[in-house]
């Protein structure tokens, strides 16, 4: 066999691998490959068709409750971890901020209780505020969970069923504590953490379906609301998340009213190092305008 003719085949043959490694990425991608994307991919804006549909839906009761957003509340160590810092808040100022809450009167509810309020189940308290702790990491259990007993404050912690027990997440066990508390709502935050605007149908019913069994199951508590990865969604997820049987979800839009048209991208808000006069300035005179 001549050279030219042997590089040929070795070109070819490199050829078919480079091709089958794309088909096998493609397939595994993106339940296989998660990835924790940067803060800056979030969504902060209402997806168009999402939109149209809230301007023709009919009109509802709205509930002006402020949902603050957290993500870590711990002492960094690694200052090299920029989206680490941009989405910490230190242990003391976390304190301070549901201390402030506690003495101005406000009443903390779960998630779970909010979708109650808008289906008309139970009364919206005259100063409801909700907290709310993405991804399921660690400190939820050993950081959060004291402050929240010190105080008797409600929250909602969303869990990526995934990731449960990885060296940054809660274990099981901590879960269990958790939920033992009778504070800690848990919600779903899928499997994979990816983001679900322009996913597959098929791979986001399954993101939804299986972080919602797995918590179910493993906890036997009712999972009624979720939290989209990076806030990303459009309206084949919207519609999903009501198909898969939760009663409301979070997103990563700004505002502070939630209702019938939006219960499943109910915005929150990011309260930073804010405490005391600056956090219920923040509270309580913002107007945001995002639906």
């Amino acid at each position: 066999m001549s050279h030219s003719r042997v590089f040929l085949l070795i070109v070819a043959a490199i050829i078919c691998a480079l091709a089958l490694q794309r088909v096998i990425t493609r397939r595994l991608e993106p339940e296989h490959n998660p990835v924790v994307e940067s803060p800056k991919t979030e969504m902060h804006k209402l997806p168009s068709e999402v939109e149209r549909q809230a301007t023709v839906s009919t009109s509802s009761a709205t509930f002006r409750v402020p949902i603050l957003m957290y993500h870590y509340v711990e002492n960094i160590t690694d200052k090299q971890d920029t989206i680490r810092q941009s989405l910490n808040v230190p242990p003391n100022v976390f304190d301070a901020q549901v201390s402030t809450l506690k003495n101005a009167g406000y009443t903390f509810m779960t998630a779970g209780e909010l979708a109650d309020v808008i289906d008309g189940k139970i009364k919206l308290p005259d100063k409801p505020v909700l907290l709310t702790f993405d991804d399921g990491h660690w400190d939820v259990d050993t950081v959060i969970l004291p402050i929240l007993k010190k105080y008797q404050a409600k929250a909602t912690s969303y869990i990526i069923t995934g990731f449960t027990g990885g060296s940054d997440f809660m274990t099981q066990s901590q879960i269990q504590e958790v939920i033992s508390s009778g504070l800690v709502e848990i919600g779903a935050h899928t499997v994979h953490h990816i983001s679900l605007k322009g996913q597959r149908a098929t791979v986001v019913k399954k993101e939804l379906a299986d972080s919602k069994n797995a918590l179910e199951t493993l906890y036997h508590i009712p999972v009624v609301s979720f939290a989209y990865p990076n806030g990303s969604f459009d309206k084949q997820a919207v519609d999903a998340v009501h198909d898969a049987g939760y009663t409301n979800a979070v997103s990563t839009l700004p505002g502070i009213e939630a209702n019938n048209t939006n219960r499943f991208y109910i915005p929150r808000i990011r309260p930073g190092r804010r405490t005391g006069a600056s956090l219920l300035t923040l509270l309580e005179n913002t107007t945001f305008k995002n639906r």
